[in-house]
């Protein structure tokens, strides 16, 4: 993985300096072009300012169902969140206990100027994979995203959806459904975030 991103990064580096270094007189309309693109591309935007408002730290409450109908079962952990990359992505830290076991987890969401949409990874002490996310919100800060990660049973590929609302400037609560027992979509996790 490291030597994918290093290998984008000197194809990047090797296309975009010279149009930078060049006086941009001499540079042609597609070369100026090109790099104003890239700059649309990495300028961070209201969509990164918005996400910028969730940093903090939050109690968490963890609701968590395996079959539909039943009572969910109960947790509480904290999260912190942060912004990195000069403003374009945030991260967050969990720290919880599930089914009586620690369960520690750490995400990344940002706003990809290129695709006008939002996107979330996932990575948790549950599992060694990733999941990804994908989605958009609405002026009131309502998101709906697809997600998909490799269930450890089947060893397939699993698609959930995702709802993120703020009930209130500090509450924040996040779903996730995907197909139960059944094959019905069910709701299987809510997450409530109250900030500190």
């Amino acid at each position: 993985m490291r030597r994918t991103t290093a290998c984008l990064l000197l194809a990047t580096a090797l296309a975009c300096p010279p149009l930078a270094a060049q006086d941009p007189g001499k540079a042609s309309p597609e070369q100026v072009a090109a790099m104003q693109a890239y700059q649309r591309a990495a300028t961070p935007g209201p969509a990164h300012a918005g996400l910028a408002m969730t940093v903090g730290d939050y109690t968490v409450s963890i609701k968590s169902w395996s079959t539909p109908g039943a009572e969910p079962t109960v947790d509480t952990g904290t999260a912190t969140r942060r912004m990195l990359l000069d403003g374009r992505v945030v991260a967050e830290e969990l720290r919880a206990s599930m089914g009586g076991q620690a369960f520690n987890g750490f995400g990344l969401t940002g706003f990809d100027n290129v695709s006008g949409k939002y996107w979330s990874t996932w990575n948790d002490s549950m599992g060694t994979g990733l999941t990804v996310a994908e989605g958009a919100c609405d002026a009131a800060a309502r998101c709906t995203m697809q997600a998909h990660w490799n269930d450890p049973v089947t060893r397939q590929r699993t698609e959930a959806r995702l709802a993120i609302r703020w009930e209130s400037p500090s509450v924040e609560v996040f779903e996730m459904y995907a197909a139960g027992p059944d094959g019905k979509e069910m709701k299987m996790m809510e997450m409530t975030y109250p900030r500190k």
